[in-house]
């Protein structure tokens, strides 16, 4: 798929963020971004509908839902936060991101594109499709979802459902 064919699916996308929370706005961006077409400001997706990759956009919102409520204004630029606190890293904004896309319908392979997560995409489109799901601990120690064992104690179902799309 070419990016400039993607507009139904960005459009589902930043309406799907728009209604948990997460502001998106489209704008001319810049040659340089850390992603292609898409930035992080002031807690905001930003992205140049010419140029942004959906599964990229989507991506950089799962960053900017598994951050602490009172930290999401203050996001700028890349926001990668491996290793910076619990649960709140790349594996678990992939996780979100697959979750997402599962959610609103988009398919996987726009999400897991080829030029993605340096280039690891393949491995990981294999690995959630067969149903291991790095990340999803993580979302359920913050509150986002159950993990199987939670969702046969407690009712529910378990990822990649989730119970919230936003970290408290």
């Amino acid at each position: 798929m070419d990016v400039n064919d993607s507009s139904p699916h960005i459009d589902r996308i930043v309406a799907f963020l728009m209604s948990i929370g997460i502001e998106a706005r489209p704008a001319a961006l810049p040659e340089g971004t850390f992603l292609p077409g898409v930035k992080v400001a002031g807690g905001a997706l930003v992205f140049d509908r010419a140029r942004v990759w959906p599964g990229d956009l989507l991506h950089e919102a799962g960053h900017i839902a598994v951050t602490p409520a009172a930290e999401r204004d203050a996001l700028e630029g890349d926001v990668d936060t491996e290793g910076e606190a619990a649960s709140n890293g790349e594996v678990e904004a992939i996780a979100w991101s697959f979750a997402a896309a599962r959610h609103i319908g988009l398919p996987l392979e726009l999400l897991f594109h080829p030029e993605g997560y340096r280039g690891r995409a393949q491995a990981l489109l294999l690995s959630y499709r067969i149903g291991v799901y790095p990340g999803a601990y993580g979302l359920s120690r913050i509150g986002l979802t159950r993990t199987e064992t939670d969702a046969a104690q407690q009712g529910g179902a378990p990822y990649p459902h989730m119970t919230r799309w936003l970290r408290e």
